[in-house]
């Protein structure tokens, strides 16, 4: 809210399942989830299995290409930083040229997951722009993407074993979603985990298979615009007059999938719904492609006159 207001240019946010980029997506701004190990992570205690980043958030690419050359770079605390060049995000990302001899794979939602007809119709509108910069465009299927149950086995187990002390000395603090949260982790198994793990790494296969047929992914950030601020996560959560029964999967099934891989993912802002309220695309890079992603990004950007609109 205070980037896309302008009371502050910049900021760094963390995305553990969506956390910078459905944000950005509720408040028409720019949230990118990069590469694993592009931004080193001094905080993670789990450095190998870690599915958690520290992202820049801004108003335009522009500045999110001038946060990661300043955020970037080898750190022998986090090994999947070492050995990871930095390239010229600052250049790279600067809107020339096209999209030519570029292919997109696009998706709605995975099967059986809803989506706004406002989010739909803005969809094909940022398609339609893709392709109107030169990029070839071809839909691949969302099977195999419905995810949520592996990303919460695997987060939620995490936080457990993190957090459960904090929990137990100062419970009456903390949110009763959280620490609901603490308290389903207790149903997993170690043999849960690992099977979690194995289907991570499954994930990551597949969308390594679907982007050696396309350079990019695309789809909507969220299935729907921001929701009420006291919308309760294990609340229903309404989209187009109809009632579903869980807030992760049926909101953001797009979002939690990219953190297991470590693909970059980016939230740009593609327009608004009626009422006013942002509403998000979601670019996918080749794994460590940032900068070709925020290359893609800028032309996107720049192709519509949405950077005037500042919220009311």
């Amino acid at each position: 809210v205070a980037v896309a207001s302008g009371i502050a240019p910049l900021a760094i946010a963390t995305d553990g399942g969506g956390s910078t980029r459905i944000p950005a997506a509720c408040n028409g701004v720019v949230g990118l989830k990069q590469s694993n190990g592009v931004i080193p992570h001094s905080q993670a205690l789990d450095v190998f299995g870690n599915q958690t980043y520290v992202t820049p958030t801004t108003r335009t690419v522009a500045d999110t290409a001038l946060m990661m050359q300043a955020m970037a770079g080898e750190d022998p605390i986090d090994p999947w930083s070492i050995g990871v060049p930095v390239p010229d995000f600052i250049g790279t990302a600067a809107p020339h040229g096209d999209l030519r001899g570029l292919r997109i794979l696009y998706c709605l939602t995975p099967p059986g997951r809803p989506v706004s007809a406002e989010v739909a119709a803005n969809f094909k509108v940022s398609l339609d722009r893709l392709a109107g910069l030169g990029a070839e465009l071809e839909e691949f299927s969302g099977e195999g993407f419905d995810i949520e149950p592996i990303w919460r086995a695997i987060n939620h187990t995490v936080w457990r074993t993190r957090f459960a002390k904090l929990a137990a000395e100062h419970r009456d603090e903390l949110s009763e979603a959280f620490l609901k949260q603490l308290a389903l982790a207790s149903e997993v198994s170690g043999i849960d985990y690992q099977e979690a793990m194995f289907a991570r790494s499954a994930l990551f296969r597949r969308v390594q298979s679907l982007l050696a047929r396309g350079h990019l992914l695309a789809m909507p950030t969220l299935t729907r615009t921001a929701l009420p601020i006291k919308q309760d996560l294990f609340g229903n959560i309404e989209i187009d007059g109809r009632h579903y029964d869980s807030v992760r999967p049926h909101w953001f099934p797009w979002t939690m999938p990219f953190n297991m891989t470590g693909h970059p993912a980016i939230s740009l802002p593609s327009g608004f719904a009626r009422d006013g309220l942002p509403i998000g695309l979601q670019l996918v890079g080749r794994f460590r492609a940032d900068a070709e992603l925020l290359r893609v990004s800028a032309l996107f950007e720049a192709s519509s006159d949405l950077l005037s609109r500042w919220p009311s």
